[in-house]
């Protein structure tokens, strides 16, 4: 008696897989790219990828409930009369209006002003109700340079000079015509319903040199009052920084592939770029050879998601973090209260990306009026405050059982990783060892 070999199911290509079929398929027939909104998707080393060595004997903890542990930070001191002091080292980045509601600019700067933090513009100038609820307001000055002017530069506590972001370094902004309204168009200057894209770099400047002109400039203007941060998309993280300090920067911003966008091509967002765990030891790495680390202050970004991920960060070397999705999170973007909407959308709370068509159900990625209009902004800037909060206790809690009374304290020597590629990125130990990969002293 013969027996039937076992049957095997067929297997999927993993380089042509069902996903990228169907993006072949939905390419060919529509001869168009993908834009999407929202961070790289695909995995990459990240965060989980590190672990604490929490005090034990040779260590000595901190109590939680007795010993203080400092969570304030300043940035910009290097050279303005009036830095940015906040009460967290978690601040919210630049979204603009038209991107989010003006109910959205509202509860980001509720939410902020509440837990002690600034919130950023983002593209496309400053709102009144944006200025009017936050306390503490950086102004983006980006190359599209849409509703700048000297008043509301003034008007700002801090200044970001934008030059890249994570999720696309390289590329410029993009807002679709169905997001430009009336009050949109009047502030960027723009036709009414009419596709917007930013340009990829600065009309003002060709270079570092031209940049510290610049800089100098927005000095002048702001009656060296305001700090200047210099944004960057992580990519070549090194030299970058390095040039951002030479021109003058008094805070370097670190934007890593995770980071979001409202919307830009998915090939550039999955294919352009680093993580930021790779990112930040380079940059902290000029920041020393320069003799400049602590006093020109790095805030990085790029899918930050809760306190043990603001400890990593800080451990390695930065000074403070900057979130924007998990902050549309908190607000209330992708809640599974609009399911049913979201799968009349063609997809599922959780997943929802398509932002810049303007659909958004919660009322944050939209400038429909009625969805807007769903968001109440006071509401929305408590529960943001709230998950403001847990992340701080969260980052403190880790630091306190490292034997730090202050968050900036937690270093390198903290951490070991799971992984052989999170040690080469971090500069870290392989855990259970004292290897890191290709160590040549750092």
């Amino acid at each position: 008696m013969t027996t039937k070999p076992p049957q095997t199911l067929p297997k999927f290509s993993s380089t042509f897989d069902p996903h990228t079929l169907a993006e072949i398929r939905r390419a060919a027939a529509t001869g168009i790219y993908d834009i999407r909104g929202g961070g790289a998707k695909r995995a990459v080393p990240h965060f989980d990828d590190l672990l604490f060595l929490g005090a034990s004997v040779s260590r000595y903890p901190l109590e939680g409930y007795r010993e203080a542990c400092n969570t304030s930070v300043i940035l910009g001191d290097r050279f303005a009369s009036k830095p940015i002091e906040l009460r967290i080292p978690i601040t919210i980045a630049g979204m603009s209006f038209g991107s989010l509601s003006g109910q959205a600019k509202e509860a980001l700067g509720r939410g902020a002003n509440i837990a002690g933090t600034s919130t950023t513009t983002g593209d496309g100038g400053m709102t009144v109700e944006e200025r009017g609820h936050s306390k503490q307001l950086v102004y983006q000055y980006l190359p599209s340079r849409y509703g700048m002017n000297p008043d509301d530069l003034r008007k700002a506590d801090a200044i970001e000079i934008v030059v890249g972001q994570g999720a696309k370094p390289g590329g410029g902004g993009m807002l679709l015509g169905q997001k430009i309204t009336d009050r949109v168009a009047e502030m960027r200057t723009l036709p009414k319903g009419i596709d917007q894209r930013s340009a990829c770099r600065h009309p003002d400047w060709t270079g570092p040199d031209d940049l510290e002109i610049k800089i100098q400039e927005l000095r002048e203007i702001t009656d060296y009052e305001k700090p200047i941060y210099v944004k960057i998309g992580a990519s070549r993280p090194y030299y970058d920084t390095a040039l951002a300090v030479k021109s003058g920067a008094d805070v370097v911003v670190l934007d890593g592939m995770q980071g979001g966008t409202a919307a830009t091509q998915d090939v550039f967002i999955e294919h352009v770029g680093i993580p930021i765990l790779a990112a930040i030891r380079p940059a902290v790495r000029a920041l020393e050879e320069l003799g400049m680390h602590r006093k020109v202050q790095l805030v990085v970004s790029g899918g930050i998601r809760h306190g043990a991920d603001v400890a990593k960060c800080l451990a390695l070397g930065a000074d403070a973090v900057s979130i924007g999705t998990a902050a549309l999170v908190a607000l209330g973007d992708n809640d599974p209260m609009y399911e049913e909407e979201y799968a009349k959308l063609g997809t599922t709370a959780g997943a929802y990306d398509d932002w810049h068509e303007g659909n958004d159900p919660a009322g944050i990625t939209t400038q429909d009026p009625e969805l807007a209009a769903r968001l109440d902004p006071v509401a929305a800037g408590r529960r943001l405050a709230n998950f403001l909060n847990v992340m701080t206790l969260e980052c403190q809690t880790i630091a306190r059982a490292c034997g730090k009374s202050d968050v900036r304290n937690l270093e390198p020597e903290d951490l070991v990783a799971l992984t052989v590629e999170a040690a080469a990125m971090a500069r870290v130990p392989l855990a259970g060892t004292d290897w890191i990969p290709g160590n040549s002293g750092y």
